[in-house]
């Protein structure tokens, strides 16, 4: 028997047309899965789908309608990784409600509403592999993200529950907490050179991640090899965490 494949599964990644959920969406696809990429800017979209030889749709995942397009383009989603973008940084003391609900909207409730518009398909076929893009915020919080802390959180927590839940009918569910990873947020986060040069003198492995190296654990945890995986959180942090 080959191991670590994923021929025949069906696959939905958000947010996939860069960073982190593009290299993951290129992981699944190199394993043989059927993916659907979705995110909200068509050209990027198409362009990252076409390299793939993925499919795509526009959605935007912050809303019950993108969620439904997305899962409705995907078809019987086997695999779900649900990747949103980091919320903008500022003082805990000043973050406005409308602030608050764009985080919850685009980081919790995407998740949620992604969750539950696969699980029905997913616990009748009694195998599913649901997995959610978070941060080393949920352990560390970061003084200057009060949002993605918050709601990165609650993603954790929430898939942890669902995973009680699910187990029984072949479905795992876990987060990959991603460091500090070469991607554009971390670009427009540490926009100083001598901000990165900063940060990876207190990284163990001296060095920024590469959004390949988060796709691989996103790999290895949809693949059947993982199936006594659950409720579990994978840093890929480089050791920050240790």
């Amino acid at each position: 028997m080959t191991l670590f494949r994923l021929d025949g599964k069906r696959a939905l990644v958000t947010g996939g047309s860069r960073g982190i959920g593009l290299a993951a969406a290129h992981d699944l696809v190199r394993l043989g899965a059927r993916v659907t990429i979705a995110a909200r800017h068509e050209q990027a979209l198409k362009a990252a789908a076409d390299a793939l030889g993925a499919r795509w749709v526009v959605a935007d995942v912050s809303t019950q309608e993108g969620v439904t397009a997305a899962v409705q383009a995907a078809g019987e989603v086997d695999i779900l990784v649900s990747n949103a973008g980091g919320p903008p940084p500022g003082k805990p003391s000043e973050v406005s409600e409308e602030a608050w609900q764009a985080g919850y909207d685009t980081t919790f409730l995407s998740t949620v509403r992604l969750a539950n518009g696969v699980l029905a398909g997913m616990r009748g076929r009694q195998w599913g592999r649901i997995i959610a893009v978070t941060s080393l915020t949920v352990g560390r919080p970061s003084p200057t993200l009060p949002v993605s802390n918050a709601m990165r959180a609650a993603v954790t927590n929430y898939l942890r529950t669902l995973a009680l839940e699910v187990a029984s009918d072949g479905v795992t569910c876990n987060t990959v907490a991603p460091g500090y990873t070469a991607t554009d947020r971390l670009k427009a986060l540490n926009r100083d050179p001598g901000d990165a040069d900063k940060l990876t003198a207190r990284i163990p492995a001296r060095r920024f991640g590469q959004p390949n190296e988060v796709a691989a654990a996103i790999a290895f945890l949809a693949t059947n090899e993982a199936a006594y995986i659950t409720g579990q959180e994978l840093r890929v942090d480089g050791g920050w965490s240790i």
